[in-house]
């Protein structure tokens, strides 16, 4: 059985979806990035598992369901902090961020006959789900993150493997990515909490 890992950062005014202000308030971000996280998490947690776990840059919060192991992001940068992630694993292991609230139990449940590896490719150039069935953390060091071709160099270093590409989701980094997002998942706490901040933001 997989296990799933979720990197993420507390929650936190200033340190959490900057690019949302404006304009957002940084203490509306954060209530944006909370909701997202939380969304994020129970998907997590009603996936079959056989552990989940928290890469987490911060300190855990009321948002954080039962269930879940809590593990620190180590230093560096973002390559070297997936590549870590993988590192604590035995097993297959599946990845993904905090920035997809309408990520699903059926999107993250993964089937590891005939496949090597999964590959959740998002809108703007990056990705938004990785996994492996014989975790090697050397997959992920040097690539270049945060880029419009952050996504195509990781699917680059999965070429030798037997990869199954999940669905193009949208990552919520503007104001913008997040209406759609909302309205994708429209019964989320990430909606909600949009539908909430809207109106105060002016727009």
């Amino acid at each position: 059985m997989t296990t799933l890992l979720v990197i993420a950062k507390e929650p936190r005014p200033g340190r959490v979806k900057t690019r949302l202000t404006p304009p957002f308030t940084p203490d509306e971000a954060a209530v944006l990035a909370e909701a997202a996280l939380a969304d994020t998490l129970d998907a997590v947690a009603r996936t079959p598992a056989r552990r989940r776990v928290l890469v987490l840059d911060g300190a855990p919060g009321p948002w954080l369901p039962p269930g879940f192991e809590v593990v620190r992001q180590c230093a560096g940068g973002l390559d070297e902090r997936l590549a870590d992630a993988f590192a604590g694993c035995t097993g297959p292991a599946l990845l993904i961020g905090m920035d997809t609230p309408q990520v699903t139990p059926e999107l993250l449940t993964v089937d590891w006959a005939d496949c090597d590896a999964y590959f959740g490719p998002a809108v703007d150039g990056g990705f938004w789900a990785l996994g492996l069935a014989a975790p090697d953390p050397s997959r992920l060091r040097g690539v270049p993150m945060s880029t419009p071709h952050t996504g195509a160099v990781q699917r680059a270093r999965l070429a030798d493997l037997r990869v199954r590409d999940l669905p193009r989701l949208r990552d919520v980094d503007t104001a913008y990515d997040a209406d759609l997002v909302a309205a994708a998942a429209p019964g989320g706490r990430f909606a909600e909490a949009l539908a909430r901040l809207s109106p105060a933001a002016g727009r």
